[in-house]
């Protein structure tokens, strides 16, 4: 198998010192325009967790502290979307990881890119799209994911060499065929957010 390989202008990784790590997540957070009240709600609160001073990365797995940010990102080719049969969730969804201490979000999507698809990834939008807050289901269920959704730009006729230790396959779904009943809760709604 290649490893599939996108052109990227913003390919350079964003570290950060992590003493401005959450004015840096907070500023990223900001940028989202909410779609909805559920939305906007959910911003509201994640602000509001970002300044309390609480620990927001996750330090130990699974789910120490027990709610901690993931930066998720979908590969979208045109009308269609990545997705992955994730083994721990049990659940068709976008890939992405935990930002861990001292990284930014946006960091964490293109190292979770490379990691998990073999990708050099590029973002389709300047800022994130979407953002949720989440009770974890499937084998680790019972914590609590704040999730920065991110696009890259992806190309559905290249081969992709995937970790086989997280995911059980991976596929392309046209926006109109996406398993809404398997899949994160919020998918319809970010669906929305990405092809408006």
């Amino acid at each position: 198998m290649r490893k599939t390989k996108f052109p990227s202008h913003r390919r350079r990784p964003i570290f950060i010192n992590a003493t401005h790590q959450r004015a840096e997540i907070r500023k990223e957070v900001e940028r989202i325009e909410p779609l909805d009240e559920l939305e906007h709600a959910s911003r509201m609160d994640v602000l509001s967790w970002i300044d309390s001073g609480t620990e927001i990365c996750r330090l130990e797995k699974p789910a120490t502290p027990p709610k901690h940010l993931i930066s998720y990102f979908a590969v979208v080719d045109g009308e269609h979307i990545l997705l992955v049969d994730h083994i721990n969730a049990e659940l068709w969804l976008p890939t992405g990881g935990h930002v861990e201490p001292g990284e930014h979000p946006r960091t964490t999507a293109l190292r979770e890119a490379k990691e998990e698809l073999s990708i050099d990834g590029e973002f389709l939008r300047d800022q994130p799209l979407f953002l949720t807050i989440t009770e974890t289901v499937g084998k680790t269920a019972g914590h609590i994911d704040v999730s920065i959704w991110y696009a890259l730009r992806g190309d559905r006729f290249a081969e992709l060499v995937f970790d086989t230790s997280e995911f059980h396959s991976v596929r392309w779904f046209h926006k109109d065929k996406v398993p809404l009943d398997r899949t994160d809760k919020h998918m319809e709604r970010f669906l929305k957010k990405l092809y408006p």
